[in-house]
């Protein structure tokens, strides 16, 4: 996948992110559940954003909250998922 790619898939769910929880900035490795920035309800919110975003579908054996803890664990998790899909 290209670089420009990436950078959309970043720059896609930064967007969501700053636009549902009250930031300026995100550090693209911030632990978002650790740091108390994101809740569960939240990652559920983030989850249907990325499906329906992304054209990607979320199983129970996704649900790891290493694949949703920061924008790049984010980022991270919609290549594979899209190369999954993608084969």
């Amino acid at each position: 996948m290209s670089t420009d790619n990436k950078k959309g898939i970043k720059e896609t769910v930064r967007d969501f992110i700053l636009r549902s929880i009250t930031l300026t900035e995100l550090d693209d490795d911030a632990n978002l559940f650790e740091s108390g920035i994101a809740n569960s309800l939240f990652a559920v919110q983030m989850m249907t954003f990325i499906e329906k975003n992304f054209g990607i579908e979320i199983g129970a054996e996704d649900l790891d909250i290493e694949n949703f803890k920061s924008l790049n664990a984010t980022m991270a998790f919609v290549l594979r998922k899209n190369g999954a899909q993608n084969s």
